[in-house]
């Protein structure tokens, strides 16, 4: 009987990987109509003493990736932005007031919509590549409707960062020595990868999901940590560190008491789910 149960289980899980497979193939085939010449626009916004900024970076559909500016460098951002001909140019604005600015830059799709698997977006969706100023306190918000996204924030002074795409691959690593960090990274089927920097105080928050894909945290040895873990399908593997509280919450021992502490909530609906101690 229970080898039975345990075959029926085997094979509803099965339906419903068959189902959620079939689902992203219909939209990868509903969004590979864009059509058109691909062209390619330079970034250069000055920094003119921006010292604090919310950065928003919507490509619609393409991969995205960030990197930061050499240290010293004058500028706020810089970067080439690909589109097709039918988009039309991306739109980039920047509201300032003294030290403090809103930068934002949204692709066109005139109302196409567009979504490809992590494996498609890789040759065939547009380029962003944008560069940061490392020096400039920035809470950055950067979305694809179904590209890649890649954030290389090494040595930046960052405080909040919202990362979404509806089915690419998402890959973050945080800098190192900051403090009270909030990190959401969100995709429909990719993987999330997310880094996080060393010395990092204060309290903060990781909250990684992924529809289908594998999400793996890389934490640095010594910060106390919370994690709530959880897969629908895959299997959830810890540092043998974190102790098991309830059903799906595992905690470093000296958690509570920590004065600097991470608390990692992380997600996949099929895929495996990892925190690693490095």
């Amino acid at each position: 009987m229970n080898s039975v149960f345990a075959g029926s289980n085997v094979l509803v899980r099965g339906i419903i990987l068959f189902l959620l497979l079939g689902t992203v193939i219909g939209f990868v085939y509903w969004g590979t109509t864009r059509s058109g010449k691909i062209l390619t626009e330079n970034l250069v916004e000055p920094l003119n003493g921006i010292t604090n900024a919310k950065v928003n970076l919507n490509t619609r559909e393409g991969n995205l990736t960030i990197d930061p500016l050499p240290a010293g460098d004058q500028i706020l951002a810089r970067g080439t932005l690909q589109y097709s001909e039918k988009q039309g140019l991306p739109t980039q604005t920047l509201d300032s007031s003294s030290s403090q600015a809103a930068f934002s830059v949204k692709g066109n799709n005139n109302g196409q919509h567009s979504f490809r698997l992590p494996w498609v977006t890789k040759n065939e969706a547009i380029e962003w590549q944008i560069y940061l100023n490392p020096a400039v306190f920035s809470d950055i918000t950067a979305h694809s409707g179904g590209g890649n996204v890649n954030l290389d924030l090494t040595g930046m002074v960052v405080t909040n960062v919202w990362t979404d795409t509806g089915g690419g691959n998402i890959d973050v690593i945080l800098p190192d020595n900051t403090a009270n960090l909030s990190v959401t990274a969100k995709t429909g089927a990719g993987n999330v990868t997310i880094e996080i920097g060393n010395g990092i105080t204060g309290i903060s928050s990781i909250n990684a999901t992924s529809g289908a894909g594998k999400v793996i945290i890389h934490a640095p040895a010594g910060i106390a940590t919370k994690i709530h873990a959880t897969s629908g399908m895959g299997k959830v593997t810890l540092n043998p560190r974190f102790v098991k509280i309830d059903s799906n919450t595992y905690q470093s021992p000296d958690y509570e008491s920590a004065v600097n502490k991470i608390e990692i909530t992380i997600n996949s609906g099929a895929g495996d789910v990892t925190v690693t101690i490095r």
